[in-house]
C-alpha cells in the first residue's frame, strides 16, 4: 500500500507487473527486466490485508481487480486453498457498504447469490441493503479518503518529490552551483581530492562522488549485517519503533575494522570537523528493503529532552550520509521545504548542515528517505555534534545566519 500511495501507482498496472502512475500516460517509474503478473488470488489477499484493518480505500481497488480477474477465469479449476470469485465479491460488497455505497454493495451481493444462492448470510445482507435504499436511510457515498496513519502534514509535497527525483534549482541559485575537486586544506586529500558537487545553496547540500570504494562499501555492510535491528526514532526522552521509519540499522565503532577508521578520517578531512569522541556519533549503517522508508524528519533535535543531548556534546550540527549501494528504483532523499530530492548515487556521500551558524535548527533540512520501489538500499550515516566545532565552523557576524 505504501508503494502504491507514495508513487501513485495504478493497481491494474501493478497487477500486470507494470509500475505505472495512475491516470497518466507518462513512462513507467520502473520497468523490470522480467514482468510478473499477479493472480486473482494475489490481488484478493492484498485487498484483504487492507480490508482486515478497516482500510476500505485500498481494499476496494484491490478487490475490484481480483473480481475482474476471477470473472475472466470463472469455471476453471481452482485449488481449495485459494480464494474464489465468491470470496472477492463478498469482501468487496462489504467494503462498498462501509464506504457508504449501498447500491453497489447490493449489486455485488446479488451477483454473489447468483453463484451461491444458498448462502443465508449474504441473502440477509441483500435484504438489509434493499431496506436501507427503500427507506432512504442509506448514506450518500462521498469520495473515499486515503488513510493517513502517521498524520503526515507534508504528505503531498513528500510524495511529489519521491515521484520526480531531482528538481530544478531556483534561477538565483543556479549560477552558484558547481562541481570541483576539493582538498579542504587537508594533506589527507592532496593526492586524491574529493569530487564535490554543490546540490543546493540553501540549505547547503553537497554530494561527494566516489567517496567510498566498492570494497569499502561491501566491508561496511558485512560488518553491520549481524548486528542489524529494527530502526527506532526519538520519542520524547525515549526511543521506540515507528511505522514512519521502516528499516534495520546497526552502529559501528571505528575500532570495528580499519575500513571504518579510514572512513572516519576521510569524513573529518572533507568536512573539516572534529569527529573525536564525544563530538560525533558512531557510524550508523542502515538497510532499507523493499518498501523501506523514513518519512519527513529532522536529523537535529527539536527538543532539549531529546536523547541526543545525553552525549553532552550539543545538537547534531551536520549529517554525512553515504550511499553504500545502488537501487533499481525509488529510495531518493527528498528535502521537503527546499523542494528538491537527490537520487541514490552508489558510493557517493551526501553532506548538509543541520544547524545554522547561530545554533538554531535549519527548518529547510526537513528530509525523507523515499520508499524503495525495487532493489535494496544501504546507507551509512555519520552525525557530527556542535561541541568541538566552535573554531571549525564559527558563528557569523549576522545573528540570523
Amino acid at each position: 500500500m505504501r508503494l502504491q500511495d507514495v508513487y501513485a501507482l495504478s493497481v491494474k498496472g501493478m497487477a500486470n507487473g507494470v509500475f505505472q502512475r495512475a491516470g497518466t500516460s507518462r513512462p513507467p517509474l520502473y520497468s523490470p527486466g522480467r514482468r510478473v503478473s499477479l493472480s486473482a488470488d494475489d490481488c484478493f489477499h492484498v485487498g484483504k490485508v487492507a480490508y482486515d484493518t478497516g482500510d476500505y480505500y485500498h481494499s476496494i481497488a484491490w478487490l475490484e481487480e481480483a473480481v475482474s480477474l476471477f470473472r475472466l477465469s470463472y469455471g476453471s479449476w481452482n485449488p481449495e486453498d485459494r480464494s474464489s470469485l465468491e470470496d472477492a465479491l463478498d469482501h468487496l460488497a462489504f467494503s462498498y457498504f462501509m464506504a457508504g455505497n449501498v447500491s453497489h454493495a447490493l449489486s455485488l451481493s446479488k451477483e454473489f447469490l447468483h453463484y451461491d444462492p444458498t448462502n443465508r448470510r449474504v441473502a440477509r445482507n441483500v435484504a438489509k441493503y434493499e431496506k436501507l435504499l427503500e427507506t432512504g436511510m442509506a448514506a450518500s457515498a462521498g469520495p473515499l479518503r486515503r488513510p493517513n496513519g502517521t498524520h503526515l502534514q507534508s504528505r503531498d509535497a513528500y510524495e511529489e518529490l519521491c515521484q520526480r527525483p531531482g528538481g530544478q534549482p531556483s534561477p538565483e541559485q543556479l549560477p552558484r552551483l558547481s562541481c570541483s575537486y576539493e582538498t579542504s586544506g587537508s594533506p589527507y586529500l592532496l593526492l586524491q581530492p574529493a569530487k564535490k558537487e554543490v546540490v543546493r545553496i540553501r540549505p547547503y547540500v553537497a554530494l561527494y562522488h566516489d567517496f567510498v570504494s566498492d570494497a569499502e562499501a561491501e566491508t561496511i555492510k558485512v560488518l553491520a549485517g549481524p548486528w542489524l535491528q529494527r530502526s527506532v526514532v526519538a520519542s520524547g526522552e525515549k526511543q521506540q519503533k515507528a511505522e514512519y521509519r521502516i528499516s534495520k540499522s546497526a552502529w559501528l565503532k571505528d575500532t570495528a575494522d580499519p575500513v571504518v577508521r579510514v572512513l572516519e578520517q576521510r569524513i573529518a578531512a572533507v568536512t573539516g570537523l572534529d569527529l573525536r569522541p564525544p563530538y560525533a556519533e558512531y557510524l550508523q549503517v542502515v538497510n532499507y528493503g523493499l518498501g523501506g522508508h523514513y518519512e519527513p524528519h529532522f536529523d537535529h533535535a527539536t527538543s532539549r529532552k531529546s536523547p541526543l543531548y545525553r552525549m553532552k556534546s550539543g545538537n547534531r550540527i551536520a549529517t554525512v550520509m553515504i550511499y553504500l549501494s545502488a537501487v533499481e528504483a525509488g529510495g531518493s532523499t527528498a528535502f521537503i521545504y527546499a523542494n528538491f530530492s537527490v537520487p541514490v548515487v552508489k558510493n557517493a556521500a551526501l553532506f548538509w548542515w543541520n544547524l545554522r551558524r547561530n545554533g538554531d535548527g535549519d527548518g529547510d533540512t526537513l528530509h525523507a528517505g523515499c520508499p524503495v520501489l525495487a532493489g535494496d538500499k544501504w546507507v551509512a550515516n555519520k552525525w557530527i555534534h556542535e561541541h568541538g566545532q566552535e573554531f571549525r565552523r564559527p558563528c557569523s557576524t549576522d545573528p540570523q545566519d
